[in-house]
């Protein structure tokens, strides 16, 4: 069994991190990231949390195998619900149990783990910290995505959000637990909508520069027609979820 590093403070972080079919990729993500929270142990508490959503290949197997080694790890199993919902289901887990922080990252391998110290060091000044995909290695489709998606967020909540949508973001638990209620439990965009939430109300959010990687692993099922389909099902989720917060 390994043993925890000594924190560097008493914060309990909470790393999130949703997946599905992801066996190509799990074992490196996991060895990238567990580090991560064994150095920011809070005293034992905080936990690596995978939640796999469904997965129909050995996603699940293979996590359970490598987390017997790892006592701060802790993997749930979930019938399929998609991306957005698993997200936040591992938000009010953090919260249920505890947890100070909350980080979330995706399984595919796209996010590099030492680029997390310079959002742990700025945790206290800021609610959220985002991080902003400047430099992208993911293809040309999921950049386009991401432009629109820009465009859509200000034209239907008349907010500026440079990258709403990053799968690599520390949050603190208190403005978290606020903002987290007003966003519907099956949104498929639900960090983007979070994300928004978070400007709305005056929260202090900030923006830092990371690397996105191309997957490491596995098939991209990104392709034009459901990059289209994902435009459409974005705008119309973005327009009821305003009219409910307007009401």
């Amino acid at each position: 069994m390994r043993k925890a590093l000594k924190s560097v403070s008493g914060d309990v972080l909470y790393i999130i991190i949703p997946a599905y079919n992801e066996s190509e990729n799990i074992i490196r993500v996991i060895e990238g990231w567990y580090p991560v929270v064994e150095k920011h142990n809070g005293d034992g508490k905080s936990r690596l949390v995978v939640i796999d959503d469904g997965s129909t290949d050995n996603t699940y197997d293979i996590l359970r195998e490598i987390a017997n080694a790892r006592p701060l790890m802790e993997v749930i199993p979930r019938e399929n619900h998609g991306h957005g919902p698993t997200v936040l289901f591992g938000y009010r887990y953090a919260l249920k149990k505890g947890a100070d922080y909350i980080f979330q990252t995706d399984s595919d391998g796209q996010t590099v783990p030492s680029e997390f110290s310079p959002f742990w060091r700025r945790r206290e000044k800021h609610d959220m910290l985002v991080g902003l995909r400047k430099n992208r290695e993911d293809g040309k489709d999921r950049v386009f995505l991401a432009k629109v998606l820009r465009q859509i967020i200000f034209s239907v909540f008349g907010v500026r959000c440079p990258d709403a949508n990053t799968p690599f973001r520390l949050m603190k638990a208190g403005p978290l637990a606020k903002c987290l209620n007003a966003i519907p439990e099956n949104a498929e965009l639900s960090n983007a909508l979070l994300t928004v939430k978070y400007e709305k109300s005056g929260c202090a959010v900030r923006y830092l520069p990371i690397t996105f990687r191309s997957r490491q692993g596995g098939t991209d099922a990104l392709n034009r027609s459901r990059r289209f389909a994902i435009i459409r099902r974005s705008l119309g989720e973005f327009r009821r979820v305003k009219k409910e917060w307007e009401k």
